[in-house]
């Protein structure tokens, strides 16, 4: 089976091309065959007033491209510019290979990829701003 499959549990949220789906009371699995379907599971979307470091601002780009409020080629120009951003400061492997993802799924068009890419670098962030400036 081809797709994306979406593991839901109970009253979840998901939107699909700008459609909230609730989950009904039990667990479920969901397969999105359609190639480039915009998704984003509402319990991991970021509000705007959670903006406030700059991978959760490319993040956010990313997410509104998912949720319809932005086009992909409004978005594409500002993301790759942010990702290079990230690139100057976060510059350890595992943070260039995400933000490498994350650049080549803009460039083709796979924004729910991107923002998978970018949250991954969520952690790390908050973990940096916890050691504070050196």
């Amino acid at each position: 089976m081809t797709g994306l499959v979406l593991k839901l549990g109970p009253h979840e949220r998901v939107l699909i091309n700008g459609a909230v789906i609730e989950n009904g009371d039990r667990r479920s699995r969901l397969a999105v065959m359609s190639p480039n379907a915009n998704i984003l599971r509402l319990r991991d979307a970021i509000h705007p007033e959670e903006v406030t470091t700059p991978v959760r601002r490319v993040c956010y780009i990313a997410q509104l491209v998912l949720s319809g409020d932005v086009t992909p080629d409004d978005a594409r120009n500002q993301l790759l510019r942010g990702i290079e951003q990230l690139s100057q400061v976060l510059t350890d492997l595992d943070s260039r290979t995400q933000l490498e993802l994350a650049s080549r799924s803009v460039v083709e068009g796979q924004f729910y990829q991107t923002l998978k890419h970018l949250r991954s670098l969520l952690a790390r962030e908050e973990r940096l701003f916890a050691l504070g400036p050196s």
